[in-house]
């Protein structure tokens, strides 16, 4: 995780709050950026690997939340099938947070999909949380499902 430093105005003083970048990289075997990109992007196969109500669109400016309303933003940019740009937070970060953004990119390697995951601006204490939470309730999932697994995923 990469650290970066925000500070914004209240009151007349300044705040200072660290703000992290999650950096991921993740090989899927045997699989096409065309069915990583549905598993994030469609609605019904998203709510089933997270296990809980999700509502996304894959259109650009569409508002979208995913775990029950737990985390919500907006989707910025769409390249079918090999990028998705996103805000993003989670209902328990502090109201003065600003949103994170969130980036996936697909790159295919022969057989094989590299899943490129960048988050930026995550409050320095939800960033751990929130980089485990990325290979528990997404990645580890998905590769169960692509193995036909059962999917196992840890509690909210």
């Amino acid at each position: 995780m990469v650290n970066l430093l925000r500070h914004y105005s209240i009151n007349q003083q300044i705040k200072i709050v660290m703000a992290k970048t999650i950096v991921q990289k993740v090989v899927f075997k045997n699989t096409t950026p065309k069915v990583l990109y549905a598993l994030y992007m469609d609605e019904k196969k998203h709510t089933m690997i997270a296990g809980a109500p999700c509502k996304i669109s894959a259109k650009e400016g569409a508002k979208y939340s995913v775990h029950g309303g737990y985390i919500s933003g907006k989707n910025l940019q769409l390249v079918k099938d090999k990028l998705i740009v996103q805000t993003w937070r989670a209902v328990d970060w502090d109201k003065s947070e600003v949103d994170s953004t969130f980036i996936i990119n697909l790159e295919e390697k022969g057989k094989d999909v590299v899943l490129h995951a960048i988050h930026a601006n995550v409050p320095d204490k939800y960033a751990a949380s929130v980089a485990k939470g990325w290979t528990g309730h997404y990645w580890n999932p998905w590769k169960q499902h692509l193995a036909g697994k059962i999917i196992t995923r840890p509690q909210m």
